[in-house]
């Protein structure tokens, strides 16, 4: 599976942005695709995902504020992110887990929140 990201930028606090995760090739594998993130300093900690059987999960960080949402047609996932903290500034990845729980990663999109 091959992911892009797009999206990301620099937003003052309180703020909105949207990434989007475009995958390609064996699509049909992934069991479970979203979204982490890396702040300078800090491991790469789960942000959201879609699991099997369209369930989605969100750390509790971002609970309320940001919504995932997916365009199967476009096998396309996007991070609605609203209420934006400088805490939340971070490299966010796009995630895709296979059924063998092999994962691959999106190339990073920066998100910068000013306070």
């Amino acid at each position: 599976v091959q992911l892009q990201a797009f999206g990301g930028g620099l937003v003052q606090a309180g703020g909105s942005l949207i990434l989007a995760c475009a995958a390609s090739g064996s699509t049909f594998h992934i069991n479970a695709i979203g979204w982490y993130r890396q702040a300078p300093g800090k491991e790469r900690e789960f942000v959201a995902n879609f699991s099997t059987g369209g369930i989605t999960k969100y750390a509790d960080s971002v609970k309320g504020r940001f919504t995932i949402s997916r365009d199967n047609a476009k096998n396309t996932v996007y991070l609605q992110m609203n209420s934006l903290k400088p805490e939340d500034t971070a490299v966010y990845y796009c995630n895709a887990e296979d059924r063998t729980g092999s994962n691959s990663w999106g190339q990073g999109t920066q998100v910068t929140v000013s306070s």
